[in-house]
């Protein structure tokens, strides 16, 4: 089982490039669902079919669906409201009902989640076409998971309608105690909800199982803000397996105007190939009219993967791949973590506590939990080497066992 996940700047033809890659795959032998988690919707105009939220076969072996999240909840309200009943019992809360929880801050992205998880987790295809909208939105899809554990492994939400349950409540060291009754219900709610979580990241994160992919246009401004892209992504621990430049100017018909625009976009192109080394650059000529439907889809796809297997790990380099590493470094420690295209100047560190380090990236920022040993050890520097952020420890003499 493959996963594709496709992002791009608004306007540079993601949805088209997604919806392409996949019938390819299907026409090839391959069982391909393509989904949309982008809330534009446009993958059944691009397609020429109209969709569902659950998948419809559109073509022998290739399925298409949307992620609506209001429906998705609606759809799965029953289950919600049993998990929760006991819970808004204990405490005399009135019964909420789907639509206010579909505006919460994240619920889409969590439901396109477990959405995607149970189209994985079903058997039903060999690969999962996921056109996940603008590059912001990927960011948050991919990023999600590991945040939420972050906050469901120290807190557990009391905003809103349960706040009146700590009026009165005895506390216990800075925490509530929450009736057994309330405890339960909430523990297994938090304890299934990380665990899901988990899932998805181990298969979002898993390079031989999932694959990410930006659309660009040869243009300075998109090609700047996929640039940045790839280091937010590897940041995260999620890595680019192909770039694919879409309306890509040839000089076949001969007049000024087109030679222009072909001669700059092989200038940029060259440029292109040259920064996101090793990732591949595939491209995909500019058409007179957009790609629609099948036989359009096809057409274009074959041209721009050629002899390419639409659905394989592309890129031989993928960049930000790997764990974080951490190894023994003199009289200390040092880890590491897969940093491309990003400039030292972009980066900060900051220790949280001593379990966490906080590294961020412009705006991006990811809590990386230190290993028990460095917990007890101070930073004493950072260096960015070989696209690779490294960061030195030494231990504390007041917290380290001696021997």
């Amino acid at each position: 089982m493959r996963c594709v996940l496709f992002a791009g700047k608004g306007g540079v033809g993601t949805t088209t490039v997604a919806a392409a890659t996949a019938t390819l795959a299907a026409q090839r032998g391959n069982r391909t669902l393509v989904m949309s988690a982008d809330p534009a919707g446009g993958l059944a105009a691009v397609l020429d079919h109209p969709l569902d939220t659950a998948p419809i076969e559109i073509e022998t072996g290739l399925f298409a669906q949307h992620v609506d999240t209001q429906r998705a909840f609606e759809d799965r309200w029953w289950t919600i409201r049993a998990a929760l009943g006991r819970l808004w019992e204990a405490t005399g809360a009135d019964p909420i009902e789907p639509g206010e929880l579909t505006v919460l801050p994240g619920a889409g992205e969590v439901l396109a989640l477990v959405y995607l998880l149970d189209q994985l987790r079903s058997g039903d295809y060999d690969v999962v076409v996921v056109d996940a909208g603008p590059i912001a939105r990927l960011l948050r899809l991919l990023t999600l998971p590991e945040t939420l554990l972050w906050y469901l492994r120290r807190v557990v939400p009391i905003d809103g309608r349960l706040a009146h349950l700590l009026r009165g409540s005895p506390w216990r060291l800075g925490r509530p105690t929450w009736p057994d009754s309330v405890a339960g219900p909430l523990a297994g709610a938090t304890a299934r909800l990380q665990q899901i979580m988990d899932e998805v990241r181990d298969v979002l994160s898993d390079p031989a199982r999932s694959s990410v992919r930006l659309v660009l246009t040869p243009e300075t401004v998109v090609v700047s803000r996929t640039r940045a892209a790839v280091g937010a992504l590897a940041l995260h621990g999620f890595g680019v397996d192909a770039m694919v430049a879409n309306r890509v100017h040839t000089a076949a018909g001969g007049d000024a105007w087109r030679a222009g625009w072909a001669a700059a976009h092989r200038d940029q192109l060259a440029a292109v190939e040259l920064s996101f080394a090793p990732i591949p650059v595939l491209r995909a000529a500019y058409r007179a009219g957009e790609p629609v439907g099948l036989e359009e889809l096809a057409a274009f796809a074959a041209g721009t993967y050629s002899a390419l297997d639409p659905v394989a790990v592309l890129g031989g380099g993928r960049a930000g791949i790997g764990p974080l590493r951490v190894e023994r470094a003199g009289n200390g420690f040092s880890i590491s973590i897969a940093l491309p295209f990003v400039e030292r100047s972009e980066i900060t560190l900051a220790r949280v506590g001593a379990d966490e380090l906080m590294v961020s990236v412009g705006s991006q920022r990811r809590m990386l939990t230190l290993p028990s040993a460095l917990r007890r050890c101070d930073v004493t520097g950072a260096v960015l080497r070989d696209d690779r952020l490294v960061v030195s420890f030494v231990p504390d003499p007041d917290l380290w066992v001696r021997t």
